[in-house]
């Protein structure tokens, strides 16, 4: 829990105005600590306690301290930066927002900063992770979009480079990961459309080259099979689809002369692709929860107040994001730390009847 701002008993912030910048012995002075402690407790050491920690981290802010990062880099090898490679993407609503939030809830309280590295300035993810590496930019490299066998990952395991991926990987080596149960997420929602009454179900995959499309094609095809019903795995379009093309799509199927034959019930996972689908169906004069249902994942709430009609199962990017950002920050400060693998459940809350 956050410390309160007001100054603790000896706490004197006004000592700043009398000396101007800030500087370690200025903390150290408010703060009735030594100098040593005080550099140890901004550089988050384990041996300082943790409100000993967010009290100099508080007084530093407070106070307008702003290290000399040149310096900490020379004397310490670190650069106190966080990485993040991001996607350009535009199926899930607010994902970099709504992780880059969660990352930087968990490195308020310490000397990190997020840095972030647009994935498609560069050729390739491998040259983005590579150029991070080679020139030093971070102390640790936080991606998504994770591959069966990531090129990046096998990077970073060989060099030894603290890293933590937004997804699994198939790599025997254990490695930092969180990821989001989408197995599960694709299975119940696959249910529940079963459950509704629907006779064939289809789901808007993500990209094949992707590990989650591996996890919601399992889920997918054993709630089918466990059923014995009718299904439908669209080929021409994945969750990369633009709305507009998948909107089309959709239309055309629905509109097809075996169109008796079309999919009345949807897994969708991501808003986008869930808000073209109803597109393409009232394109085709179908009406939604009527002539056919769909279960989408949600990350921004958005869905469920544009079409309350959809039933949806939440993803919280935000406490990914965090756990992402805390996971890192063990894996800087002990190599050998263990027990960095976290697999997030899906947040299932469908409506009685």
């Amino acid at each position: 829990m956050t410390e309160p701002s007001r100054p603790q008993r000896g706490e004197n912030l006004d000592i700043t105005h009398k000396r101007g910048k800030p500087t370690l012995r200025t903390i150290a002075t408010i703060a009735g600590l030594a100098v040593t402690t005080v550099s140890r407790a901004l550089s988050d050491a384990p041996q300082i306690s943790l409100e000993t920690r967010q009290r100099v981290h508080r007084i530093a802010r407070e106070i307008g301290y702003l290290p000399d990062r040149a310096a900490q880099r020379l004397k310490t090898g670190r650069t106190n930066v966080i990485a993040i490679l991001l996607d350009s993407h535009e199926e899930v609503v607010g994902f970099s927002t709504l992780i880059m939030y969660g990352i930087a809830k968990a490195l308020k309280e310490t000397s990190y900063h997020l840095v972030v590295a647009p994935n498609f300035l560069s050729t390739t993810d491998i040259e983005a992770a590579e150029y991070i590496i080679r020139n030093h930019l971070a102390d640790g490299l936080i991606f998504t979009r994770t591959e069966p066998l990531d090129a990046r990952v096998r990077l970073l395991l060989e060099t030894g480079f603290p890293f933590i991926c937004h997804g699994r990987t198939e790599y025997s080596t254990p490695h930092p990961y969180v990821d989001y149960d989408n197995f599960t997420f694709a299975y119940e929602a696959t249910r529940r459309l079963i459950t509704k009454g629907r006779k064939k179900v289809a789901v808007i995959l993500p990209p094949k080259r992707l590990t989650f499309c591996q996890h919601i094609l399992h889920g997918f095809m054993t709630a089918v099979r466990e059923a014995g019903i009718a299904y439908e795995i669209p080929e021409a379009v994945d969750l990369d689809t633009p709305a507009g093309v998948l909107r089309d799509f959709i239309s055309s199927r629905a509109d097809a002369p075996d169109a008796p034959d079309a999919p009345d019930g949807f897994i969708c996972p991501g808003e986008v692709s869930a808000l073209a689908v109803i597109s393409g169906m009232s394109d085709a004069g179908r009406i939604l929860a009527a002539d056919y249902d769909i279960v989408a994942k949600e990350t921004s709430r958005l869905l469920s107040q544009l079409q309350p009609k959809v039933d949806t199962i939440h993803e919280d990017l935000t406490a990914a994001g965090e756990d992402l950002g805390r996971m890192l920050l063990q894996r800087i400060n002990n190599p050998d730390a263990q027990d960095l693998q976290l697999l997030l459940p899906p947040q299932i809350n469908f409506p009685i009847g």
